[in-house]
């Protein structure tokens, strides 16, 4: 079977649920959005948060659909950045209890290892506040021939898009070894800030390309149903995530509608990581696209029924049998 490598930011989640929508208003944080902050910001939305519950679990957008596709059956490897500190410890294990193959640098510098601050609000949705660390300085130099070999697929989320160089070093690496490359698109902001670098390595290098209707849309620059082929048109397979209206799976012109399973939202936290993890999972295992993008919009819909982008190992246990069921 086929085995997948992924790269990313390598971030422990902090999650909180927020009151209402002014939080996010007070401290310039789009609904929905995912910005990037400094250390003064990350100590005050700590400080202004310090009485509301808390939870902490490893994440990262490529690290948790890595982890997933662990608990699916496939054999799996993150490359990633952290530091010898708390957080990094805490992710390294974490890799481990998902037996996840760490294909970490660590570092021990006065960097922090990265973290994340995920506020959720009353509807579910999640605005992240990311402080990277020492994450952020995973760069070229880091990025070996070996890490690719053995492999067949090199998942990438966007989220790391603020180094270009980084980004096409791995993704030529990879395609010199014969990887497929994935990539998710992780955020509108991020999509709209990288428009161009997108365009070139999509349109030379991606294979297969995961958006939601926002990201779709602000790659394209068109409604929604246009988006969708527009990207299809750039790479081999584009899925794009619908929310509760579900996805669209493209390939070679032919446009397949994936339909939603029902779900009682309370937390979108992972929802578009666990859709590309069921959606490879079948693609590794020579499933129909269709059949991909129903084992990911099962996976999306279990996962915003709980706080967080992690199951527990007894829920795994049920959607494993579920998945043979389908």
């Amino acid at each position: 079977m086929k085995k997948i490598v992924g790269m990313g930011n390598a971030l422990v989640d902090i999650l909180i649920r927020i009151e209402n929508d002014r939080f996010l208003e007070n401290y310039n944080l789009p609904k929905g959005s995912m910005q990037l902050i400094d250390t003064h910001t990350a100590s005050a939305l700590a400080e202004a948060t310090n009485k509301l519950n808390r939870t902490f679990i490893s994440g990262g957008s490529a690290a948790n659909t890595i982890s997933a596709l662990a608990r699916l059956g496939i054999e799996t490897a993150f490359v990633g950045k952290v530091n010898e500190d708390e957080y990094g410890l805490a992710f390294s294990a974490d890799l481990y209890k998902n037996q996840v193959h760490p294909l970490l640098i660590v570092e021990k510098t006065e960097e922090m290892s990265g973290f994340c601050t995920v506020l959720i609000s009353p509807d579910g949705e999640r605005t992240m506040a990311t402080y990277l660390g020492i994450a952020a300085e995973l760069n070229i130099k880091d990025i070996s021939d070996s890490l690719f070999k053995g492999y067949d697929i090199f998942h990438i989320e966007g989220y790391l898009l603020q180094n270009h160089d980084l980004i096409l070093e791995a993704i030529l690496k990879a395609k010199k070894q014969g990887l497929e490359i994935s990539l998710d698109l992780a955020s509108y902001n991020i999509v709209e800030e990288n428009k161009d670098f997108l365009h070139q390595i999509i349109e030379n290098h991606v294979d297969i390309v995961f958006a939601n209707e926002e990201e779709s849309t602000a790659f394209s620059k068109l409604p929604i149903e246009d988006s969708v082929s527009y990207l299809a048109e750039k790479t081999k397979i584009a899925v794009v995530k619908v929310g509760s209206k579900g996805s669209f799976i493209m390939k070679n012109g032919k446009k397949e509608v994936i339909k939603p399973f029902p779900a009682n939202c309370i937390d979108t936290t992972g929802a578009g990581d666990l859709y590309a993890a069921g959606f490879l999972y079948g693609y590794v295992r020579g499933y129909e696209l269709p059949y991909c993008g129903k084992i990911g919009s099962y996976l999306s819909a279990q996962i915003v029924e709980e706080i967080g982008s992690k199951f527990s190992d007894v829920k795994w246990a049920k959607i494993l049998t579920d998945i043979e069921l389908m």
